[in-house]
């Protein structure tokens, strides 16, 4: 199975979706809008980031600094 990000142009696709949903050719679901008050940024980021050594990020603070 796949899973594709679809932007809807056109109502008229909505009811073509419903339509393949229905012969169960595809699953809708909904995006979840969350609130941005409680954004929780470490199920959001989680595995965004490449592991890096402690040398690594040592050499990057003092440049920083």
């Amino acid at each position: 199975m796949k899973t594709l990000t679809i932007d809807i142009i056109n109502e008229r696709a909505i009811k073509l979706l419903q339509e393949l949903e229905s012969l169960k050719l595809i699953r809708v679901r909904k995006e979840k809008v969350e609130s941005t008050g409680d954004v929780n940024w470490s199920t959001l980021y989680k595995g965004q980031m490449k592991k890096q050594s402690l040398a690594e990020i040592d050499t990057q603070l003092n440049s920083l600094r």
